[in-house]
């Protein structure tokens, strides 16, 4: 059996007051809400002690070895009335807080727009359409029919909240609950405004400007701070979010604040070189083709990507470069190439062996990750 005595810290021969006022102090260290819920079974133990030690018949009972039950008149009120009674006390004898108010912050709202690839490289600004709860213009948020107001609750005389007489380990104690009758506003509002049903917002589209930042990637979100939906009893807005989604480019594809894309050449192109005119998001722009560009050889052209997300400058346009060979010749272009084959010594020409990992894929694969 456990030393109750002990287990509040007083002697055999406390008085009931001091028993009163060591379980108050222990109570307060030990509940659950304060001390986590590791702490439960100590505060269960503090509170079977105080229970059998400040019942005079339980302590004569517990003193001469017997062990009182949990039962009495202090069964039926929880650990949470008994945490909030200490701490209505101490914050001023357990008064109301005065009514709750019926405005509140509205909800933030989430929405998506399509951007193309070129918005992206270079911002662009949208006006986009939201429906959207908005300050009921007609009662300007107060609720109720213009002319009018709400009533004093008669239930709590306008405080919001009601008290009630509980009983705990400590007797007889107050609590403080909101009132039922008014929802722990204070009043009630008996004439509602026809135009937003007593909400104080109306739901509506508005037209919202949206700047989109030049480089900017897909699935971004921009904050507009205050662009969401007005609360209730005209509350303070919550926050808008634009999503960005970027439309898939027929010719380029983005890496980062890179563009990439493929052209096409004829082998004698490749081998000559040549000057080939480029669609970029820039407009046109002359591509450098050097004497011997090999298949898969990637061409850069700086600055013509996509604009640095707040920063200066832009990345690059990569242009990969596939060497078209003919498939069929007629017989002078095959004589020609045949010729041209004997004057380089190819016409039977040595298999050259290479490690996989040396091939035109791996290049391209460590150029990217920048080896």
């Amino acid at each position: 059996m456990s030393d109750y005595y002990a287990t509040l810290g007083v002697s055999r021969d406390a008085s009931t007051e001091e028993i009163k006022r060591a379980y108050r102090k222990l109570a307060r260290q030990h509940h659950p809400d304060v001390a986590g819920p590791g702490s439960e079974d100590k505060f269960k133990e503090i509170a079977a002690a105080h229970e059998t030690l400040s019942n005079p018949e339980k302590r004569q009972m517990y003193d001469m070895g017997g062990q009182p039950g949990m039962g009495g008149a202090g069964a039926g009120f929880g650990f949470s009335d008994i945490f909030e009674t200490f701490f209505q006390a101490a914050a001023g004898g357990g008064g109301s807080r005065g009514p709750a108010s019926r405005a509140r912050r509205g909800q933030d709202a989430l929405l998506r727009i399509s951007i193309e690839l070129s918005e992206a490289a270079f911002g662009v600004t949208k006006d986009i359409e939201v429906e959207t709860a908005v300050l009921c213009t007609t009662c300007q948020g107060s609720c109720c029919r213009p002319g009018t107001s709400p009533t004093t609750c008669e239930v709590c005389h306008g405080r919001g909240s009601v008290q009630r007489m509980a009983r705990s380990f400590l007797g007889q104690v107050m609590t403080t609950t909101a009132c039922a009758n008014c929802s722990g506003f204070g009043s009630i509002i008996t004439d509602p405004c026809t135009e937003c049903a007593g909400e104080g917002r109306v739901r509506t589209q508005r037209t919202v400007r949206v700047n989109v930042p030049a480089g900017v990637d897909d699935g971004t979100r921009i904050k507009l701070t205050g662009q969401g939906e007005v609360g209730p009893a005209g509350g303070p807005p919550g926050d808008l979010y634009v999503e960005v989604r970027e439309k898939r480019h027929p010719l380029f594809t983005r890496r980062g604040d890179d563009l990439h894309c493929t052209t096409e050449l004829p082998m004698t192109a490749a081998a000559l070189g040549t000057v080939l005119e480029l669609d970029t998001l820039d407009g046109a722009r002359e591509l450098d083709i050097r004497p011997g560009t090999q298949p898969d050889e990637v061409v850069t052209l700086r600055g013509l990507g996509v604009g640095h997300l707040n920063g200066g400058g832009r990345g690059d346009l990569h242009v990969h470069v596939q060497v078209s060979v003919p498939t069929k010749l007629d017989e002078e272009q095959e004589r020609l190439l045949r010729e041209l084959a004997g004057l380089r010594s190819e016409e039977r020409p040595e298999a050259r062996l290479a490690p996989a990992g040396n091939g035109v894929f791996s290049r391209l694969r460590e150029k990217f990750q920048g080896r």
